[in-house]
């Protein structure tokens, strides 16, 4: 089950509280502020900084 519209209106990037927006792939969720990318496993945002990727 993909993320719902209304989740992704409600979550912020958890550094800088910004806006984040799916991926293209659908498996991570992205804040372009701080170049960032937060893995989705399981369906579930793992929304930890010290989880999240750099943005390539």
């Amino acid at each position: 089950m993909p993320i719902s519209k209304e989740l992704l209106e409600i979550l912020a990037c958890p550094k800088c509280k910004g806006d984040i927006r799916l991926n293209d792939k659908g498996d991570g969720l992205i804040c372009e502020a701080c170049r960032l990318i937060y893995e989705i496993k399981d369906d579930i945002p793992i929304m930890l900084i010290d989880e999240a990727k750099p943005l390539k």
